[in-house]
């Protein structure tokens, strides 16, 4: 089932927006739902990396030790 929303657009981008939209053939209502599903998928993506990301740090058993990095120690040549 779709809504419809009511958005308040600049002038200037609501011009280009529909050139765009012309130029890809389709309406500018379809690149709106468009971009707002690519908008959402790639919100999944970084989350489901992100929380990988926190599990794998919450299960390690590596040791970092306890030296303490700074920068000059990392730039020392």
């Amino acid at each position: 089932m779709s809504k419809n929303i009511t958005l308040a657009v600049d002038e200037e981008v609501l011009k280009r927006a529909k050139i765009v939209a012309a130029q890809r053939r389709m309406s500018l209502s379809a690149m709106v739902r468009e971009y707002l599903s690519s908008l959402l998928e790639k919100e999944h993506f970084e989350d489901a990396a992100r929380n990988a990301l926190l599990k794998l740090i919450d299960e390690t058993e590596a040791d970092m030790g306890d030296h303490k990095w700074n920068r000059e120690a990392l730039y020392d040549r």
